[in-house]
């Protein structure tokens, strides 16, 4: 059985809550993981202030309630499972290596920031920096998957070395900034300076982007990779286009003020 936390009382300010993961709940007592240490604002309280908490030893967490003031949710699980039932704050799944997030809500910022494996699927929106390289770091997330159904905001997948991202609504400015591998599949587009700087990696995206004129058309073609990607993404009702029939994909490559090794793939449907 999973342990559910249903919060009853909204935090004033941001709610430091790590202990919000399957490893840390998962060997636990109820009255334990009750007694377990947040932080709201500088104050050090238990976590039964902000929730009620149903069941005991489990990797399996069920969450309830608007989280969207409660920060660091599966802060480097490595195992187990997290549903959300509303929507959650900053630094989900930051650290991650292993297990899987679902959101049925909107996520803040940093959604899977550095991980290194998981999954991570978020059904509404998502804030900015996802998957991407904190402040300082020359790495973001080195493996794994992350879903946003809805829209995402800037800096997708900023420095990013290996795993999907994958973004159903438009994404803001420098999706796949200084991008160092790793793919990015955008399905409705995104705004203005997509890939600058990237080194390695690819962006695929199936609606027309603005292009930065460090890019240059390469050729035009359907990678074998897609297929690939396509069957993959078909487990999370996510359709990829890859057939001859139904168009090609447009291949530039760039950021060529400092690499030619990245490539942005824009999908050109057939008339």
């Amino acid at each position: 059985m999973p342990i559910t936390f249903h919060l009853k009382r909204q935090p004033t300010v941001p709610l430091e809550a790590e202990v919000l993961s399957p490893d840390a709940v998962g060997e636990l007592s109820n009255a334990e993981i009750r007694a377990l240490t947040v932080y709201h604002g500088k104050r050090q309280l238990p976590l039964g202030e902000f929730f009620d908490v149903d069941g005991e030893r489990s990797t399996d967490l069920v969450l309830r309630g608007d989280l969207s003031k409660v920060r660091w949710i599966g802060r480097a699980m490595t195992k187990g499972t997290i549903a959300v039932h509303g929507s959650v704050g900053m630094h989900l799944g930051a650290y991650m290596s292993g297990g899987k997030i679902e959101v049925h809500g909107d996520a803040g910022d940093w959604v899977g920031a550095e991980m290194k494996n998981g999954a991570i699927r978020v059904h509404g929106n998502a804030g900015g920096q996802v998957g991407a390289a904190y402040r300082g770091s020359m790495a973001g997330m080195k493996n794994g998957t992350i879903l946003i159904d809805g829209s995402a905001g800037l800096e997708v997948g900023m420095r990013m070395r290996r795993g999907l991202i994958v973004v159903g609504g438009p994404a803001r400015d420098f999706t796949g900034l200084q991008m160092k591998g790793g793919t990015i599949l955008l399905l409705s587009g995104a705004e203005i300076r997509t890939g600058a700087w990237m080194v390695r990696g690819t962006i695929i995206s199936l609606k027309p982007l603005a292009l930065m004129p460090t890019f240059v058309h390469n050729c035009t073609l359907t990678p074998p990779f897609v297929s690939v990607y396509a069957k993959h993404l078909k487990h999370f009702n996510v359709a990829l286009p890859y057939a001859a029939d139904e168009g090609v994909y447009e291949m530039h490559a760039g950021d060529l003020s400092v690499s030619d090794k990245g490539e942005i793939l824009v999908w050109r449907p057939a008339c």
